[in-house]
């Protein structure tokens, strides 16, 4: 064999030499910073547990890194005690990151709205038009009054819906806590019209009962008639 072809030999059998320009194209992929960073902007949530608790806020890890969640991003509504979210499994996404200064900043609280708003959603949609419900009267305003449901979501009587009276105000039939029924006359864009009026209107439509006489008892008998005459 020829020193030309065993050369070609050894080059075609040689392993590709890797370099650092094979590897820079992982090097983002590996930086949690830059993978935190995708899970911000694609708003993806993360399940995290609260592995501690600081001042103003908690403490949960993600991707390695240290996320600080404010108290006021933990939930939709005020903690009393922070410490009952130690060790709890929550679900957050990232709304900071700024790698130069080592702060990456969580939040639950977006999260927990887009479920409330869903679950409320779904309620309304199982609501039937012509519903008779309880509720207490919330808040008085002057073209209506919004009634608290049994359910617990909340629903407007229009002024001209409270009463077949004409009033000039919700305040001269109702006050704030009174318990009504309602009927629900329609559900518009998540709202729902609710009407006192619709039931008032039903109470009063009494159908008259009306006796027909046997048929043996219709018409007059002759004999009757002339009995009591004298001629």
């Amino acid at each position: 064999m020829s020193e030309e072809l065993r050369t070609e030999e050894v080059q075609t059998n040689e392993e590709p030499v890797e370099t650092m320009a094979d590897y820079e194209g992982h090097f983002d992929d590996a930086n949690p910073w830059n993978r935190v960073l995708d899970y911000m902007k694609n708003k993806t949530v993360l399940p995290v547990k609260v592995e501690g608790i600081v001042n103003g806020g908690a403490i949960a890890m993600v991707e390695g890194l240290r996320g600080f969640i404010p108290a006021s991003k933990l939930s939709l509504s005020y903690i009393e005690d922070l410490e009952t979210y130690l060790l709890k499994d929550i679900e957050v996404r990232v709304i900071d990151v700024d790698q130069a200064n080592n702060r990456l900043v969580l939040s639950a609280r977006e999260i927990l709205r887009e479920k409330e708003k869903k679950a409320r959603e779904d309620q309304i949609a199982s609501i039937k038009i012509g519903t008779v419900m309880e509720g207490t009267v919330e808040t008085l305003q002057n073209y209506g009054a919004f009634i608290k449901l049994e359910n617990g979501l909340s629903g407007l009587v229009h002024i001209s819906q409270i009463s077949q009276k004409r009033i000039k105000t919700p305040g001269e039939v109702l006050k704030a806590g009174d318990t009504v029924k309602v009927k629900v006359i329609g559900i518009k864009d998540g709202k729902i019209s609710l009407s006192m009026k619709a039931l008032e209107e039903s109470a009063e439509e009494v159908v008259e009962k009306v006796e027909i006489p046997k048929s043996e008892n219709i018409g007059t008998n002759l004999g009757d008639l002339f009995k009591n005459i004298k001629l």
